[in-house]
């Protein structure tokens, strides 16, 4: 006698359920209720954090439009094709729900990367960074380094020139932006030297502290207007999403360290204060180490981190090749993080052993 099929489970999905569902949430909030007490539900679900970084990363953005032109914009939307294409695909294949992660590293990426680079290389890593640094270890919430970290290091590694030669001096007066914008000729943006590089011939005194705070310096298309990361820094704080003791933690340990090179050597480095507004340190900072994902849980493991990147980053850029540090220092901590909660966490355990 033949058993009876199971449709315990009910009729199999169709097959283009992620995509719908990943509509569905991109302007609804679902309805989940809950069969048993406790009812009380965490608003800060993964679609509201991601949707929270996005809005944190639009200051960000739109400063880089001003500085450097309708090509940022053209690069968020490579990225975007390219990384959304990959996570559908992925999530067909996998007969999974399409999460919201790539709608950060869709943005974070085009940010971090020179705003010369060709489109096709911001497709190769929006598409390398979703594949390999989050969808390979299965998605949002399981991935090990940052995906948008895993794309612009695999950029920086396979075309190193195209990484160091691709910058644009920003067009940043303010009348002369305009002006731009009205229609008045404009001498077109010049290739130019960064920051970090000129201090790594020596050059630093070049650049004012004033040109670094405001973007009027050649970088990544998101890391030169320090105001517009202050911003998405303040809203990600206000709500909850990033917390404040890896911010303090990381620029703590990277000016003290900055401080001490400045003291041993004086004169061999740029001093911590013109450091910390240059390059993508406070990017990095602010929008990367602070990933709940990639980051430590514990309070105690979120100091060590921090200062760790802040550490990390200092030594890369005065001892080393490298003109940035902050992107290795902060994979590195990405590897060491669930080590700091085991560490904390065990500590922790022993003290408690030890009470009366």
């Amino acid at each position: 006698m033949s058993r009876p099929p199971d449709t315990s489970k009910g009729p199999k999905p169709p097959k283009a359920a992620p995509v719908r569902e990943a509509a569905e949430a991109f302007v609804l909030a679902r309805e989940t209720p809950t069969l048993a007490a406790p009812h009380a539900r965490d608003p800060l679900d993964v679609k509201r954090v991601m949707f929270i970084v996005v809005a944190a990363l639009m200051p960000c953005a739109i400063a880089g439009w001003y500085l450097f032109g309708l090509r940022v914009l053209a690069m968020i939307a490579v990225s975007y094709a390219a990384g959304g294409l990959v996570e559908v695909i992925v999530a067909l294949v996998r007969k999974q729900e399409i999460n919201e992660g790539f709608l950060v590293t869709g943005l974070l990426l085009p940010l971090t990367l020179p705003p010369g680079l060709p489109l096709w290389m911001v497709a190769a890593g929006s598409a390398f960074g979703s594949l390999v640094g989050k969808e390979l270890f299965g998605g949002t919430g399981r991935n090990l380094f940052n995906p948008a970290l895993v794309g612009r290091v695999f950029l920086s590694l396979a075309y190193p020139a195209a990484m160091s030669g691709h910058w644009i001096k920003p067009l940043c007066a303010f009348p002369g932006r305009l002006a731009q914008y009205a229609g008045t000729a404009l001498p077109e943006a010049l290739t130019g030297a960064t920051p970090l590089l000129q201090a790594k011939e020596g050059h630093w005194s070049l650049v004012s502290a004033g040109s670094l705070f405001w973007g009027n310096v050649p970088g990544s298309a998101g890391e030169t207007c320090v105001p517009a990361i202050l911003l998405g820094a303040a809203l990600l704080l206000i709500t909850g999403v990033a917390n404040w003791r890896t911010m303090v933690a990381s620029l703590a340990g990277f000016a003290a360290l900055a401080l001490a090179m400045d003291v041993l050597r004086p004169g061999a480095f740029a001093p911590a204060y013109w450091q910390l507004p240059a390059g993508g340190l406070l990017l990095g900072v602010v929008f990367m180490a602070t990933d709940p994902v990639t980051g430590p849980i514990t309070n105690g493991g979120k100091w060590v981190y921090g200062v760790l990147i802040g550490a990390v980053t200092v030594v890369i850029r005065d001892f080393t090749g490298y003109r940035e540090g902050v992107m290795f220092a902060i994979l590195l901590g990405n590897i060491v993080a669930p080590l700091l909660d085991e560490i904390i966490l065990g500590l922790r355990v022993r003290r408690r052993r030890n009470e009366p």
